[in-house]
């Protein structure tokens, strides 16, 4: 296989990874006014991320300096024209690791609230706004003979985009309650299975909604993998109703399990819906990037390839390690104590 087709796949993978990984962050935080009923159970519900969060977050600076790396072209595009939508996505995140570092420095109430809010704010912003990102990368945006963009933020906004970005959205919040159900007990374990019910009903439809029309505009498109389009964007639903299943019938490994295969293919359909293009042209087919025109040179992906297959599974094994290490249950008692002893 061509080397510029492996890192084309390698960065659909990190972005897999990111998505799966930050996408339960991003419910998790988005949970906290649904399911914390009093300081100690948004405690409970923080701490199922707080080892891992930034962890999680590093898969989308990997995901972009392999970007970068291995495709210059699609890398000067997407940040130029998406220049605005991802500065957003970028303060909302600092916001966010801000607000789980400085949130437990003071006891005031409204000191928590306040960062407690920005969680949110951190959470919803992101989640809403890569769908949009993907679904326009999808879908096609306006770039010239130069490769450069010629939208503006609106042209981003575009229905197909909206309904991508609210999929996400939904479908990171559910990942994430579902999550928050796998790892609490007690009363937020409890709320947070009733939650999963509703917002999962809620996450089919939408979702049955964005992976029908991609799948017609990738027939419309003649996308040359359109078909495997259709098989992964079928497993995404069975497995996101799986997942709805395996959630009223309290098997909360299951639910979560299954709710991140129907990230893992429902990313994979929109992947194969692009290939072989890398970013569409709205304006004209002609002026579209793809995985040739886009990438670096062999000799560069060549040294790429060697320091992935060094570097990448003591990654993986790193963050399996990690998970491994604080796979038990937040209690909510262990935090009474610790709240007690503190005071």
């Amino acid at each position: 296989m061509d080397l510029a087709y492996l890192w084309f796949f390698i960065v659909g993978f990190l972005f897999v990874g990111y998505f799966v990984l930050d996408g339960f962050d991003f419910g998790v935080g988005m949970s906290l006014p649904f399911l914390g009923k009093d300081d100690i159970g948004r405690r409970q519900i923080i701490n199922t991320i707080g080892p891992v969060w930034d962890l999680n977050e590093t898969w989308v600076i990997v995901a972009g300096a392999c970007l970068f790396a291995a495709f210059p072209e699609w890398y000067a595009t997407l940040f130029s024209g998406f220049y605005l939508a991802l500065l957003l996505i970028l303060l909302t995140l600092i916001l966010r690791g801000v607000s789980f570092e400085y949130r437990h420095q003071r006891d005031g109430l409204r000191w928590k609230k306040g960062f407690d809010r920005m969680i949110v704010i951190g959470s919803a912003v992101p989640a809403f706004l890569w769908g949009v990102a993907v679904a326009n990368i999808v879908h096609g945006v306006p770039i010239d003979a130069d490769h450069e963009f010629t939208g503006s933020l609106l042209t981003l906004l575009n229905p197909y985009a909206l309904v991508g970005g609210l999929t996400t959205l939904l479908l990171f919040f559910t990942h994430g309650v579902y999550f928050v159900a796998l790892k609490t007990d007690g009363q937020v374990h409890d709320d947070a299975r009733k939650l999963a019910r509703r917002s999962g009903i809620l996450t089919v439809v939408v979702a049955a909604v964005f992976l029908v029309w991609t799948i017609l505009n990738a027939f419309e498109a003649g996308a040359p993998a359109v078909w495997a389009v259709v098989l992964l964007s079928a497993v995404a639903a069975l497995a996101l109703i799986g997942s709805l299943v395996a959630n009223a019938r309290d098997r909360e490994g299951w639910a979560f399990g299954l709710g991140a295969a129907t990230i893992v293919t429902a990313v994979l359909a929109l992947w194969f819906a692009l290939f072989p293009n890398v970013m569409v042209s709205s304006t004209d087919v002609a002026n579209s990037l793809t995985i040739e025109n886009a990438s670096s040179t062999d000799y560069t992906l060549t040294i790429m390839s060697w320091a992935a297959l060094i570097f990448l599974p003591l990654v993986l094994a790193y963050q399996a390690w990690t998970y491994w290490i604080f796979r038990k249950r937040v209690s909510r008692t262990r935090i009474e104590r610790a709240a007690a002893v503190a005071h």
